[in-house]
């Protein structure tokens, strides 16, 4: 879905808070055929106003090797953004370290293969590379598109998945988990499963809002909102807070005759956040933009200043763990 500048433009927000510290953990950087988001065009939405002062990549079939095999390929990603967070770590390019630490997908499928995968990301970035995102998310709807690494149903479930997840721990890895809200009984299985694996939950559990699931926002705001609470149960689990602004999720911002405002995002939003932070605690959540993703939606200092309105009557140090240390903590981020 293509991001319209200009339609972007008709709102302009003066920055709230903006001497709040902010680890923004989650963001792509690709140049697919009719869409490029790279160092500059982040650096352009990072610098619109927030104190943005490091953020994580998070993987997106971006530049994969086209040599080597089919498993090695996504090695290719990590070495692509190691030459951005070099460029970036030069100063040349502002204060904000862009990909500080970076998250790749290997297919955890390979099982116990997947040990040369997980070794060549380490190896093409020893400082920064931190953890693998193999999303989850399937839906029976033709109406609701399948992850971009075409997962089969009950991923999670699948014993050659969970001989993969099993070696993450042995590498000292994190796990991003991207899935639907029809998914998070099985995420809540793996957890189970794997008491000691730190995960981490995209996009507040993916609640769809399209196809079969359209008009049908308040039942599955209170089936998602008991999922949620069963997986703050697990103690390895934090979750990211964000990703409200895509088009599946049913709000139809990108289709206004001009982009949300802050306290229209946040007035839509409030009611999942405030459940993922009251049943997480600050301490276990993290605020992420999803740019360019959300960005269909809204501007990134809108967004964030969506975020610091819900926020704006918690204490300085809740703050700024959701905006920061949480996010730090978890992906061990050297800001």
């Amino acid at each position: 879905m293509p991001v319209r500048p200009e339609w972007l433009a008709q709102v302009e927000e003066e920055t709230l808070d903006p001497q709040q510290i902010i680890c923004d953990p989650h963001h792509h950087l690709w140049d697919h055929p009719g869409s490029r988001y790279l160092l500059e065009d982040l650096l352009e939405d990072v610098s619109s106003g927030h104190n943005v002062v490091s953020t994580v990549f998070v993987e997106c079939l971006s530049k994969y090797r086209e040599d080597g095999g089919e498993a090695l390929a996504p090695v290719g990603e990590t070495e692509f953004v190691q030459s951005i967070a070099d460029l970036s770590a030069t100063g040349n390019f502002g204060a904000t370290k862009v990909a500080a630490t970076i998250v790749s997908y290997a297919n955890l499928l390979l099982g116990d293969a997947v040990d040369e995968v997980l070794a060549a990301h380490v190896e093409a970035s020893p400082d920064r590379f931190r953890g693998i995102r193999h999303a989850c998310s399937w839906d029976v709807s033709e109406d609701v598109r399948n992850s971009h690494t075409n997962p089969p149903p009950q991923l999670y479930l699948h014993e050659e998945f969970r001989k993969g997840f099993a070696r993450l721990k042995e590498f000292d890895l994190t796990f991003d988990t991207w899935l639907y809200h029809t998914q998070l009984p099985e995420l809540l299985a793996l957890i189970r499963a794997f008491p000691d694996q730190p995960i981490v939950l995209d996009h507040v559990g993916g609640p769809l809002g399209i196809g079969p699931y359209k008009g049908r926002r308040k039942e599955i705001f209170q089936n998602w909102k008991q999922d949620i609470s069963n997986l703050a149960q697990c103690d390895n689990l934090v979750i990211k807070l964000g990703g409200l602004a895509m088009a599946i999720n049913g709000f139809e911002w990108h289709k206004q005759e001009s982009p949300p405002n802050s306290r229209q995002l946040a007035e839509a939003t409030r009611p999942y956040l405030l459940h993922c932070i009251e049943a997480f605690g600050p301490e276990r959540c993290m605020f992420e933009s999803n740019f360019p993703v959300d960005k269909v939606s809204c501007s990134y200092n809108v967004l964030w200043n969506s975020f610091k309105r819900v926020t704006a009557e918690f204490s300085v140090d809740e703050k700024n763990a959701m905006f920061h240390d949480t996010a730090v903590k978890f992906y061990s981020v050297k800001d």
